[in-house]
């Protein structure tokens, strides 16, 4: 019987004393929902540090013997069915990192706030109505996500000064219609997302978060309307100047927006101000992102991807398309990009096991392209900063690389590249984007290659995105990926001047281009076809980018 067969991964574990394990995929799911669980013997690997069960829609639920794994530092348990969590949770007290997104929970252990060296909480995607009280036990927390859950508000000790630490905080699609104004008493608040919620008002106070640089309101119906449309807008600095300066006319026993205020001076001057911050708007509005779609028709330069049927039992799903106008010179918005794209492949895309993010400079692609699978001694690539190898090679180099690290001990969970080697395991071919020269310049979900590599100079991108899930699941992906784009472009043209050089030694600035002077961007539809040239996906089409995003116009 399945449940009396040893697990391979465990006993391979057992035997090299390993610290990390990682368990997902059909061949796991198989064996739990046959089974009937987990393998109790995942309970004696006491040494482990890193534990990942996910993907596994049969796991239900997590046995109290997990309590023997005293060592775990992160334990991922994202993308199940779990509909609870047992409460010996609190006896893992070297947790660091707890990850139970994507579940079916309704109540967390009150046990979680035992956890005292805490620094991340991911509890997205459940269907939490309510935190334990006593997180603010938890000192070390500085990243919590609860996005997408029913949760109508914080505990009472939430805004506490003992959560010191706290940076981000994630609570986006709940239903919490208030905000304290004690929000002030975090001192590290960085990142703070509210956005689809049922607040009304946004506390003034919260412009005394002396940290604060990133805030979301969207989805909100506020009884200001001004600051509405601040908040739709998503200008986090005139936000909070807006928010500070209603807060000194509270102070200052000015207009609390009651009606008090019967003076027929004082009411000709509200109404002169709000006239004036009405103008202001109207220009605000004219500033949105802004998204133009040259479509294929019209592109003199139109790039058609052919798809080789082969790879629809490796990764079959892929849109593609190419966009100008991204200004990645200044200051870090290079940087910003990388970063914006790395955090898009651990949220959205699963840790690319939903979905992988590849971009490469046009200029250095040599079309047409073709969409192919190759044996893994036969697929070579020049990964992003090696030299060139076969993807045997490559795989065994980052295996060793993962091996030393789990030797050292002051780094012993499995990071860069290397987490996503379990993705490839078990399949015979590998799929591979080949350019006109039959050089691979993309391996999803590993690597792309060194010969496309964007720069600061790279004037146009081409965007791709794969995915063994669905073609929605890529043009879900691709639609985050260029609205985050726009974010970016609109936050490097209005910062651009304070941006300055990055001190990397490039190249006295040239000119600036048309492209340059504005924040637009435009997207050039790129065809995928099949091997006799018959369509199977235009991206963007009509129905792509057609989200309610009342800071992004897109220009069809």
């Amino acid at each position: 019987m399945d449940d009396l067969v040893k697990w391979p991964e465990i006993e391979k574990a057992a035997t090299g004393k390993r610290r990390e394990l990682v368990l997902q995929g059909p061949n796991v799911e198989r064996r739990i929902s046959s089974g009937g669980g987990l393998s109790p013997d995942i309970y004696s690997l006491t040494l482990l540090n890193y534990l990942e069960v996910s993907q596994c829609p049969s796991l239900t639920e997590i046995h109290e013997d997990i309590q023997h794994l005293t060592n775990l530092q992160s334990l991922i348990l994202c993308r199940n069915k779990l509909v609870s969590v047992p409460n010996v949770v609190g006896n893992l007290r070297s947790l660091k990192v707890l990850d139970l997104s994507v579940n079916n929970l309704t109540v967390l252990p009150k046990e979680i706030t035992e956890l005292k060296e805490l620094n991340t909480l991911n509890v997205s995607c459940n269907n939490l109505e309510f935190l334990p009280e006593g997180l603010s036990q938890c000192t070390k927390l500085a990243n919590i996500n609860i996005s997408k859950n029913r949760i109508n508000g914080f505990p009472p000790d939430f805004y506490s000064e003992r959560l010191d630490l706290l940076s981000t905080l994630v609570a986006s699609d709940n239903s919490i219609d208030l905000l304290s104004g004690d929000i002030q008493k975090l001192p590290a608040l960085k990142m703070l997302d509210l956005s689809n919620n049922k607040l009304t008002e946004i506390p003034f106070n919260l412009s005394d978060c002396p940290k604060l640089k990133d805030i979301n309101f969207k989805g909100n119906k506020l009884h200001d309307k001004r600051l509405e449309k601040m908040v739709n807008g998503c200008q986090t600095k005139s936000i909070l100047d807006y928010l500070r300066a209603k807060g000194r006319q509270v102070e200052d026993g000015g207009d609390t927006d009651k009606g008090r205020n019967t003076d027929k001076g004082k009411r000709q001057q509200r109404k002169k101000k709000e006239k004036v911050a009405d103008e202001q708007d109207e220009v605000e509005e004219l500033n949105k992102m802004v998204v133009r779609v040259l479509h294929f028709s019209d592109a003199p330069s139109a790039l058609t991807v052919k798809v080789n049927a082969e790879v629809k039992d490796v990764r079959p799903y892929l849109v593609c398309c190419m966009v100008r106008g991204m200004n990645l010179r200044p200051g870090n918005a290079l940087k910003r990009f990388l970063v914006a794209q790395t955090k898009l492949h651990d949220d959205l895309c699963g840790r690319r096991t939903i979905a992988t993010i590849a971009t490469h400079d046009v200029q250095l692609l040599k079309a047409p392209l073709t969409y192919d699978v190759k044996p893994p001694t036969q697929l070579k690539i020049a990964p992003l900063g090696r030299k060139e190898m076969t993807a045997v090679e490559l795989i065994r180099h980052l295996q060793l690389e993962a091996d030393e690290l789990r030797k050292q001990k002051k780094r012993q969970n499995v990071t860069g590249l290397h987490k996503y080697l379990q993705i490839l395991q078990g399949k015979s071919l590998y799929p591979c984007l080949v350019d006109a020269e039959g050089h691979v310049i993309s391996f999803p979900p590993i690597t792309n290659s060194e010969k496309t590599k964007i720069k600061k100079t790279t004037e146009e991108l081409f965007l791709e995105v794969t995915s063994a899930t669905s073609l929605q699941t890529c043009k879900d992906v691709m639609d985050a990926l260029i609205v985050k784009m726009a974010e970016l472009n609109k936050f490097t043209a209005e910062h651009k001047e304070e941006a300055g050089s990055d001190g990397e030694g490039d190249t006295p600035p040239e000119p600036a281009a048309s492209c340059e002077t504005s924040s637009e961007l435009i997207v050039q539809q790129v065809r995928t076809v099949d091997q006799e040239g018959n369509l199977k996906v235009v991206y963007p089409s009509k129905t792509d980018l057609s989200k309610e995003l009342s800071s992004l116009t897109v220009i069809w």
